[in-house]
């Protein structure tokens, strides 16, 4: 199961990750993943001056919320066919 983390930290939190949480969270449904993806909060990342931190298998990306589909398809479900 690939582990997705976004952190809620108060920096990200203010960068708008509650809407990066639901905005993966929605499309994980809308692909049929839930059995694949496992999305966690999680604490700071130490990456307080980027954008909204993500971690997919332990590594960290700053995802916006303008780019989360992008980085859906690009980051996550390519990591989730790998591990077929």
């Amino acid at each position: 199961m690939l582990i997705v983390k976004v952190c809620v930290g108060s920096a990200c939190y203010v960068r708008g990750s509650h809407n990066v949480i639901n905005r993966i969270k929605s499309l994980i449904e809308l692909n049929n993943l839930t059995d694949k993806i496992e999305l966690k909060a999680s604490f700071c990342l130490g990456h307080c001056t980027d954008s909204v931190c993500v971690t997919v298998d332990d590594n960290i990306y700053t995802v916006n919320e303008d780019e989360v589909d992008k980085f859906f398809e690009e980051y996550i479900v390519k990591k989730v066919n790998l591990c077929k």
